[in-house]
């Protein structure tokens, strides 16, 4: 059983959607999924395999639909199965937002008032370089600038995950990588299909900075990105 929302109840064309992909975030799911609902129209979360509570969490609040992957297959394929959704269901404009709450929900109004004049806008994090750890920075400041060489557009944080998608956009796209690397992929795509690419500044958030990003796996996946 994939869906537990009745999206018959409403109409979904005109709507904003969230995605959520999540994997063992039991902490912090149900405060992301209540504080986005705030903003959007209805959630569409991915449950990556967790093994923990997260599911529980979220089961029972409404306007979500919760996909499950049996295993955890990564970020990429979590993001592929919700956007496949939200253009399933039409929606106008799909976000994509973390689950760990390092990104503020609050930030989402400025995302919708930035997408209208752009096909995608990606939060940028690279303007509060002094809150951001050190591994982090260089990795963030070293991918958007081997991206904008590749894209030959001004990339500026290439790394986040807080995006904003005109949905009719998503189908041309969609992610094939599995990981992380999969937002590094759809950046690629859509310079070669000449959509506009914005990005809107956001709050640097970060809390232990327990990532589930494994370095030697995320080198690979962006390497075989920028050979592509």
């Amino acid at each position: 059983m994939n869906s537990f929302l009745n999206t018959s109840k409403f109409d979904t064309d005109n709507k904003i959607c969230a995605v959520i992909p999540f994997f063992n975030e039991e902490k912090t799911i149900k405060d992301t999924v209540n504080e986005v609902l705030r903003f959007v129209d209805f959630v569409i979360a991915v449950n990556d395999g967790s093994s923990d509570s997260s599911y529980d969490k979220i089961k029972n609040i409404d306007k979500v639909i919760i996909l499950k992957n049996d295993f955890n297959l990564g970020k990429g394929k979590a993001l592929l199965k919700g956007f496949t959704e939200s253009l399933k269901l039409n929606s106008k404009y799909t976000i994509t937002i973390d689950a760990d709450l390092q990104h503020s929900p609050k930030c989402i109004p400025d995302f919708i008032d930035k997408i209208i004049n752009y096909d995608i806008v990606i939060g940028n994090r690279l303007h509060d370089l002094k809150n951001m750890p050190l591994q982090r920075r260089l990795s963030n400041l070293l991918t958007s600038f081997l991206l904008s060489k590749k894209t030959r557009r001004n990339i500026i944080d290439s790394q986040c995950g807080y995006r904003i998608f005109k949905t009719p956009v998503l189908k041309n796209i969609l992610p094939e990588s599995p990981g992380f690397e999969a937002e590094s992929e759809m950046i690629v795509k859509a310079a070669r299909n000449n959509y506009k690419i914005g990005f809107t500044d956001i709050p640097v958030i970060y809390g232990n900075d327990d990532s589930k990003m494994k370095a030697l796996q995320a080198i690979k996946g962006f390497l075989k990105i920028m050979f592509m």
